[in-house]
């Protein structure tokens, strides 16, 4: 029987966690909404994130996925626990990887590049309080870079510029480990090779994650039998757009349609 995974983000970013949903469940057929139309959610408030979960959520179980995942740090923050308050099913979120980079640090200093939203929420800020207790975290909010993965500009003189003002103050506070804390970055990480000193280590959650989402349908016995594993795409921005970026960020082209919520 067939357990399709739904998985939804502000926009494309979530496709760097879809990726490795797929590399451990080959199998698992894959739902996925870009919220591209709202992005990014990082500036806004609570209540509409809120919102968009929910009806993106019920949109996605009504396409018949036996488990969420909110591949989205911000979305996780504002909307993890009212749906799963509201939804019987599993339901796994992001959060930046605070604990692996407070392990990693050779001296202490992490550095975290996030979106307002994430960076302002009161579950990062427990996420320092429990496991950075004896490092210095320095956090640099990231306007704009979002946008840019948005378009599929991974590498184009404005993204380099806002990556290099964004990663210079890090550097300056002689931060040894870099955390991605929105799941649009990982897409950045050849560019951030770029621009990082040897010997700086960069932390992102999305294989976490993934491996949170084996355990959790293996729990739930909803694991897909071996088949010819399928994927669907929506966005609620422009299709055509987020087609024209899936073979750079997906790794191969499909057809997208339109979000009807």
């Amino acid at each position: 029987m067939s357990a399709p995974i739904g998985v939804f983000d502000s926009g494309v970013g979530g496709l760097s966690v879809l990726r490795e949903i797929r590399r451990l469940l080959p199998d698992a057929d894959l739902l996925y909404v870009a919220d591209s139309g709202h992005v990014p959610y990082g500036e806004k408030p609570p209540e509409v994130i809120r919102e968009r979960s929910r009806l993106i959520a019920e949109f996605l179980i009504g396409q018949g996925a036996r488990s969420l995942v909110l591949a989205c740090n911000t979305a996780t923050v504002a909307a993890v626990d009212e749906l799963r308050g509201t939804f019987d099913m599993p339901i796994i979120g992001m959060e930046p990887a605070v604990k692996p980079a407070a392990r990693a640090t050779g001296n202490g200093r992490v550095g975290v590049l996030a979106t307002t939203g994430t960076l302002q929420s009161a579950t990062f800020a427990a996420l320092l309080d429990r496991f950075a207790r004896d490092v210095q975290v320095v956090s640099q909010p990231c306007p704009g870079l979002v946008e840019c993965v948005e378009r599929g500009d991974l590498e184009g003189p404005q993204v380099r510029a806002l990556l290099q003002q964004y990663v210079q103050p890090l550097l300056a506070a002689g931060c040894d480990t870099l955390i991605l804390g929105c799941t649009h970055y990982p897409f950045l990480k050849p560019l951030l090779g770029e621009l990082l000193p040897a010997g700086i280590q960069v932390v992102d959650t999305g294989e976490a994650v993934a491996r949170q989402v084996l355990a959790r349908l293996t729990d739930s016995g909803l694991l897909s039998a071996p088949g010819a594993a399928t994927v669907h795409f929506w966005s609620s921005g422009s299709p055509e757009q987020m087609q024209a970026v899936l073979p750079a960020l997906w790794g191969h082209s499909g057809p997208v349609s339109a979000l009807p919520v």
